[in-house]
């Protein structure tokens, strides 16, 4: 089993910072990978980034303004958000997955993480 817990949500302006964090604990030696998604009000749970064996994947809306990354002992993932947009305000999750893929493409789906946080608010203001 693992346990995430995330941090670093709150209220930012347009154009801002944030920087998210996730704790895992517990079996994270047997981790594949480990993402963040996203969940706005109304809408499905997206895929925003993930990173397995030092590779990042990224969703389109994010990249160049959002950079994860990691320790060595998957202890800490983390998500660094620049440039934020009111279109980035969501419930952000952290995912760990004990999956094993040839292809990135598992990766950006939901159903490859089997364990999740209990999410951290980001509101960005206009």
């Amino acid at each position: 089993q693992v346990r995430l817990v995330e941090s670093g949500g709150g209220l930012v302006q347009d154009g801002g910072s944030l920087r998210l964090s996730c704790a895992a604990s517990g079996r994270t030696f047997t981790t594949t990978a480990m993402a963040w998604f996203r969940q706005a009000p109304g809408k499905e749970r997206e895929f925003v980034a993930a990173i397995r064996g030092g590779k990042t994947l990224y969703a389109d809306s994010v990249k160049g303004r959002f950079t994860i990354s990691s320790d060595n002992t998957k202890t800490t993932v983390n998500l660094q958000m620049n440039n934020l947009k009111p279109e980035d305000t969501a419930a952000y999750y952290c995912a760990a997955s004990l999956l094993t893929y040839k292809e990135d493409r598992y990766y950006y789906s939901s159903r490859t993480y089997g364990h999740w946080g209990q999410g951290t608010l980001v509101n960005v203001s206009s």
